[in-house]
């Protein structure tokens, strides 16, 4: 079980996004109004907030959004769960299909820390069931 701490949406690909706190996730779409937001499986995209306090407490000085990831959530280690994994917060129902992804064109994170934890500790799914995901909600690892 895990703490939504961040909602974050982007108006275009490629840039960081903002913490908008709560959001509406469509079925087979995503999260309304957010760039990546599509027919494809890379809908919304998760990070593990212990992960992004380790890169703090390591000198980096990022927001919640700031790698592009969509939800920031507390007590999930995502990057050890298999694709597949069903993800639910209150109506909201996430279907984990990419563990990190290749990064093409490093952003200002890596180029200020030589690295960005992205690319290895973030996770995509696509939006099973729609609904509304707030900060503060509670999100339960469904199946495994």
């Amino acid at each position: 079980m895990g703490k939504v701490i961040a909602v974050c949406i982007s108006e275009k690909r490629g840039t960081q996004k903002k913490n908008i706190g709560s959001a509406r996730f469509q079925e087979n779409w995503g999260i309304q109004n957010d760039a990546h937001a599509g027919d494809w499986h890379r809908q919304v995209s998760l990070l593990s907030y212990d992960r992004i306090e380790a890169f703090r407490a390591r000198g980096a000085e990022v927001d919640n959004g700031a790698f592009g990831e969509n939800l920031v959530v507390s007590g999930i280690d995502f990057r050890s769960l298999p694709v597949g994994t069903i993800l639910e917060c209150g109506d909201v129902v996430l279907e984990m299909t990419q563990i990190g992804k290749e990064c093409h064109s490093h952003c200002e994170i890596y180029h200020k820390m030589g690295e960005c934890i992205m690319p290895r500790e973030g996770v995509f799914a696509r939006v099973l069931k729609g609904g509304t995901i707030s900060a503060g909600d509670i999100m339960e690892v469904r199946r495994v």
